[in-house]
């Protein structure tokens, strides 16, 4: 029994040894070995990684290179014990490039290293974050895209939806820093513009469910922003919504998509994308992250979800850019 377990251990260790090497085998074969933690999997933050890949291949493909990248992509499914053994799993594999999808992913792979170049995409703040010591210039190895979203101009659009004299509801976690930042940037708005918001937040996706009954009857309209737990429980969110015939506007297109009616905001494949063509003046012309500046969205779109706008009495003619 012993001989066996010894045995056992053994060859473990060696299949250990065996993947800690496979980054630096595709490196001497002339490959590129990119690295992606991504906190969970929602439409979003999936539309922001494959469109990180298209990115990196069109810019490969314009310039005439022929350049194999070998991804070695890892999942944490939201829990944080996941993200520090998985970021450790691929500093340790030595990639070429890190990659960090969202803002849990990217400040886990900060820990880990100061020195291989990372990019991240989908993080609403990189200097709130501690990733970057200025957004100009950041001045540490990491940069990439930020996902802050027109918050105002999406505050605008659900007060247009809506003839009520009940606040606007805002429903965000309060344990992601991206959504703190965003609801401050809400109130601002909200006071300038005379807006009355009423503001819960919900921590897991079994208090979404009940949080979200709480508002029902006291508000005109509910404003979600770019939240990865309020993306996970779209489709719950967008059940109860048009049960109570509220119009709700999402921070992104793919939680409207998900549940809810409407917004005005990035696309995460195109931010990805912008974040793919980062990486290859990284891994191609030897920039450094240290001085590229971090970019925002180039693009934005006014999504309407018809079947959503239809079920709660809107007409996706009535919805208007903000």
């Amino acid at each position: 029994m012993k001989k066996l377990v010894a045995t056992g251990m053994a060859l473990l260790g060696l299949g250990l040894v065996l993947a800690g090497c496979s980054s630096k085998s595709d490196a001497s074969n002339g490959g590129l070995t990119v690295g992606i933690l991504q906190v969970v999997q929602h439409g979003s933050l999936d539309e922001a990684r494959q469109g990180f890949k298209a990115g990196l291949k069109a810019e490969l493909k314009a310039h005439g290179k022929s350049t194999k990248v070998t991804y070695h992509y890892l999942n944490a499914q939201g829990d944080q014990a996941n993200l520090n053994t998985m970021s450790q799993q691929l500093v340790q594999q030595k990639n070429d490039l890190l990659v960090g999808v969202a803002t849990p992913a990217a400040q886990a792979l900060a820990k880990k290293t100061t020195s291989t170049p990372t990019l991240v995409t989908a993080v609403t703040d990189l200097k709130a974050a501690g990733l970057v010591k200025s957004n100009a210039k950041p001045q540490t190895n990491v940069s990439g895209t930020s996902d802050l979203t027109p918050v105002g101009l999406q505050l605008k659009l659900l007060a247009s939806m809506t003839t009520s004299k009940l606040p606007l509801g805002v429903m965000y976690n309060s344990s992601e820093e991206n959504s703190v930042l965003q609801v401050k940037l809400a109130k601002a708005y909200a006071k300038k513009h005379n807006l009355k918001l009423k503001v819960v937040s919900a921590t897991s996706t079994n208090d979404v469910a009940s949080v979200l009954a709480g508002l029902t009857g006291k508000v005109s309209g509910l404003y979600l922003p770019t939240d990865n737990l309020m993306a996970s429980a779209m489709k719950t969110i967008g059940a109860k919504a048009k049960a109570a015939k509220l119009p709700v506007v999402t921070g992104s297109i793919e939680m409207a998509e998900d549940g809810g009616t409407a917004t005005y905001g990035i696309n995460y494949y195109d931010l990805g994308k912008q974040t793919g063509k980062m990486a290859y003046d990284v891994l191609e012309n030897n920039k450094k992250p240290q001085n590229m500046a971090v970019q925002t969205s180039k693009k934005l779109h006014l999504y309407v979800n018809k079947a959503n706008a239809k079920a709660i009495g809107l007409q996706s003619s009535q919805i208007k850019e903000p």
